[in-house]
């Protein structure tokens, strides 16, 4: 697609860094960008055909450099389809971090926890995820250059991956919750009764991103770890109302963790750093 192809070539002709590593970074956890050595930052309002992020936590700021010595592409701020977006559109980055030669993709997000034995501060890697945002950014003609028509989603969240992260946890003193995703359109929070609807289901935590560009990378064979923040109990866990500040505290709580977990496993991840 010549978007995708004139968005990967604006990229690289600001930098001479070629990342194998992205990584796309939710709600108030931007701060990892902070770790980011030799950054070249660029705003997704000047890469040509990349969407706007709207919302606050989100910077919209896309970063090339190093982290834990391996090259890496990093979006401070993602894109929603609650904000107007459609699936293609939100996914349209992990296209060009195909393009780019991303082979590895991690994703973050801030989620409501729905397994009452998690706590807010606790951080779950998504062992898979419930779409029921009813919306598929592969929807469309499909091309087989891409990926195939009926992508495979058995393994959507990388084992591999999942038990590398628990090794570096443990190294770093980190314990990690492990469940289900369930994805969201929003942008209201759920209701109490469909809370309980999701439990039904087997979600362990809830938010409104990571499916579509999760969709995108496996279709793309760009192989995926998600780590979910748990900044809250999602509604009707707890007897009070719910907020995107509370959201953002309890990112700002676990940053330190989350620096080092995330970079402990950037570190192990393969590179051309190597």
């Amino acid at each position: 697609m010549a978007s995708i192809r004139e968005a990967a070539a604006y990229l690289e002709s600001r930098t001479s860094v070629r990342p194998e590593i992205a990584l796309v970074l939710g709600s108030g956890l931007g701060v990892l960008a902070d770790s980011i050595q030799d950054a070249v930052t660029i705003d997704y309002a000047d890469i040509p055909h990349f969407p706007v992020s709207t919302v606050e936590g989100h910077a919209g700021e896309l970063l090339i450099g190093k982290l834990a010595g391996k090259p890496v592409l990093l979006m401070k701020g993602r894109f929603h389809m609650y904000e107007g977006y459609g699936a293609e559109t939100v996914s349209f980055p992990v296209r060009v971090m195909k393009a780019l030669g991303v082979k590895t993709l991690l994703v973050t997000n801030a989620a409501g926890g729905i397994n009452a034995s998690f706590k807010p501060g606790d951080l779950m890697l998504i062992s898979d995820h419930i779409n029921w945002m009813f919306r598929n950014p592969l929807i469309g003609p499909n091309d087989p250059e891409v990926g195939v028509r009926f992508p495979d989603m058995s393994e959507a969240y990388s084992k591999r991956l999942r038990a590398l992260a628990r090794r570096v946890g443990e190294s770093v003193g980190v314990t990690f919750q492990e469940g289900v995703y369930a994805g969201l359109l929003g942008p209201t929070y759920e209701t109490p009764a469909e809370i309980r609807m999701l439990r039904t289901l087997g979600a362990d935590a809830v938010g409104m991103s990571t499916v579509p560009e999760t969709i995108a990378a496996r279709h793309s064979g760009i192989e995926v770890l998600g780590i979910s923040c748990i900044s809250n109990m999602a509604a009707g866990m707890l007897d009070q109302p719910l907020s995107h500040q509370e959201v953002m505290e309890t990112a700002e709580l676990v940053r330190e963790t989350f620096i080092r977990v995330v970079t402990g496993i950037v570190a192990e991840l393969p590179g051309s750093g190597d």
